[in-house]
Parts: C-alpha cells; sequence; structure tokens
C-alpha cells in the first residue's frame, strides 16, 4: 500500500490552545493509518472574517496516509467532534479547526471536500506555518510553489502572522 502526502492546517482560538493543538495531533498520530511526519512552528494570527474573537494559534502538519481523502476527511472532523469543536458562527470561535490543504497533487472537488483547500493561496495563516515545511512545493491548480504564493501576500497580511511565544497573551 503506497503512502500519500498531505497538509493539515490546525487552528485554535479558545484556550487552552496549546493543549488543543497538541491532543489533536496526538489523535491523528493515534491513527494506524496517519504518521506525521513533520510539523511548523506555532504561530499567533488575527482573526479573519469574523474579527470580533481572540486571536488564533495555527500550525501545519505534514502527514502520510494510506488512507484516501474522504476517509482522512472524516478522520480530521471526528477528531474535531472529540475536542468539541462547535460550528455555530461561520469563522467563529473554536477548541480545534483542522483542514485538508493538499492531498499529494490531487485536484480533489466534490460536496464536502475540495483540495487544494480553497483560499489557502490567499491566507497568511495557511501560508507562513505550510512554509516552515513545505517551501517549494506545489499548490496544484495554482502554478505557484508555497513560496510564491508566500511572496504575493501583502505586509499587512504577513505582519497579522507572527511566531508563537510560549508567554504570548492572546488578544
Amino acid at each position: 500500500m503506497s503512502l500519500i502526502k498531505a497538509y493539515i492546517a490546525l487552528g485554535s482560538n479558545i484556550e487552552p490552545t496549546v493543549d488543543y493543538l497538541t491532543k489533536a495531533r496526538k489523535l491523528l498520530g493515534d491513527y494506524d493509518e496517519i504518521e506525521i511526519v513533520e510539523a511548523s512552528r506555532l504561530y499567533l494570527t488575527e482573526p479573519v472574517g469574523y474579527t470580533d474573537q481572540a486571536a488564533f494559534l495555527n500550525q501545519v502538519v505534514m502527514i502520510e496516509t494510506a488512507l484516501s481523502a474522504h476517509v482522512l476527511l472524516q478522520a480530521i472532523q471526528t477528531i474535531e467532534q472529540q475536542l468539541g469543536r462547535k460550528r455555530d458562527i461561520r469563522w467563529g470561535p473554536r477548541t480545534i479547526d483542522l483542514d485538508i490543504l493538499l492531498y499529494d497533487e490531487e485536484h480533489i472537488v466534490t460536496d464536502d471536500l475540495v483540495v487544494p483547500h480553497p483560499r489557502m493561496t490567499e491566507r497568511a495563516f495557511v501560508l507562513v506555518p505550510l512554509s516552515d515545511i513545505a517551501t517549494d512545493i506545489n499548490i496544484p491548480e495554482t502554478g505557484l510553489t508555497v513560496k510564491q504564493a508566500v511572496a504575493k501576500l501583502t505586509k499587512d497580511e504577513l505582519n497579522d502572522v507572527r511566531l508563537y511565544q510560549p508567554n504570548d497573551e492572546q488578544v
């Protein structure tokens, strides 16, 4: 059985954010068919969309998996439920948010899954952590590498993403 490389974004803005990201990584790794190969640093980022909320802690992990993209989606949705994810407000506060950014070099469009993740090339909170671990990979359907997508971000967008320090206060 061949393994697929996939990249998953993790985000949390309900305390304890570090614990939620740690638990999500552990639950991902508990699956026999998923191995976390690499993880980005943690970044504190300003909220997007619904801005009347705390800053987010974001990270991206690279996994190797034997799961299909749709079964992987089910797995991460199960992890979100286990960690108390509520979907009350679009782009609202959350204990954990897990998104499949890339699944090998596939372009997938179904009712419940779109890969590459829509709008990922517009989001510094995704691209900056992803660039920690995958600078030169191609983002399917865009003609861009991760490095090139980061270079297209504005200075303001990049300023909304800063390396997390353990004593940072949530804003």
